[in-house]
């Protein structure tokens, strides 16, 4: 025979030489929870190794985190249930501890890269992105919340905003606020392919925002659907995204190709919350090795495309990638 493919994958030195994916602790987000008080590192069940940080107790995890080589980070505050509302009204205190939290980190870590989340369901009383009115999710008025929301988020220190919530025109009207409030230099990453997927459960358990009635289905994408996310995609890069998400990822890894075929900003994947609980609890179980299944499901997300992956494992990558580039 001519041709014998297995000569290129002899050796560990010639396979890696090889290698069309290269994964590296800077392409991840590090996703981390948050929780108001002191000394409080609370345990999350439904997601093993992941912990709710008062800033107390943060502050060191992120400094690990960037001597580990991981610079950015995306924070999810977690609101007691007696401080939530219909209108989310919380997230436009400017006293609610979250931007403490980012004035804190601002002064604390100043070489890292902070993104926040804006959505309603963390302060929700529906547990919905937007807000809710006789089993409807009302569009442009939960885009006006939400435009004031990432103004506050910017104002507190944000680096990058972050529009999880999918409602229509909320990439414009983000844009418009924080250009009109002299906020020109703060991106824009807007989750432009949110699925409505099955596999936020440990998201939502760790932040309890899931949906009180109805669900997600009018305003996050349709699994069925992939035309349909390049629509999404041409908006939003349209309306002013810096760059673009699919989420979750490894359900949606052609998604994540064809955005990277499509788009001139970076894309961003979630490796969300199901996906790392589904091969925690296989390693529990004795049915796979962890590290092994970790590595290959990082490295799908990055061949299929994605520039950036946001990941609960992204410590956990950085400790077994230290000191490599």
């Amino acid at each position: 025979m001519l041709q014998r493919p297995r000569r290129n994958r002899s050796t560990p030195a010639l396979r890696d030489l090889i290698a069309e994916t290269h994964l590296k602790t800077s392409d991840f987000v590090w996703p981390v929870f948050v929780v108001e008080g002191s000394q409080k590192k609370e345990a999350i069940p439904a997601l093993p190794g992941i912990y709710r940080w008062s800033l107390d107790l943060l502050i060191p995890q992120l400094k690990e985190a960037l001597a580990l080589g991981i610079r950015s980070f995306a924070f999810f505050p977690k609101v007691d249930e007696s401080h939530k509302d219909s209108t989310g009204s919380l997230s436009l205190d400017p006293q609610f501890y979250l931007y403490k939290i980012l004035r804190s980190l601002r002064e604390e870590i100043p070489e890292a890269t902070l993104i926040t989340d804006v959505a309603l369901d963390p302060y929700s009383s529906d547990g919905h992105d937007g807000i809710y009115k006789n089993g409807v999710i009302l569009n442009d008025e939960s885009v006006e919340i939400l435009a004031k929301q990432a103004l506050l988020q910017a104002q507190n220190g944000a680096h990058i905003v972050a529009p999880s919530d999918m409602m229509d025109g909320r990439i414009a009207a983000i844009r418009k606020t924080l250009d009109q409030n002299s906020f020109k230099e703060i991106g824009i990453l807007s989750y432009a392919a949110k699925y409505a997927s099955s596999f936020y459960g440990p998201f939502r358990a760790a932040l309890d925002s899931a949906p009180k009635s109805g669900d997600k289905k009018t305003y996050q994408m349709d699994p069925r659907n992939k035309t349909e996310a390049l629509r999404e995609l041409r908006l939003d890069i349209e309306e002013g995204a810096d760059m673009v998400m699919v989420k979750p990822a490894l359900a949606y890894l052609d998604i994540i190709q064809l955005f990277k075929e499509m788009s001139d900003v970076p894309v961003v994947a979630y490796h969300v919350s199901g996906e790392y609980a589904m091969i925690k609890a296989a390693a529990t179980q004795g049915l796979l090795d962890e590290q092994s299944a970790m590595l290959e499901c990082l490295t799908s997300i990055k061949r299929a495309g994605a520039d950036i992956i946001f990941s609960y494992y992204a410590l956990e990558f950085a400790k077994l990638n230290k000191g490599q580039a």
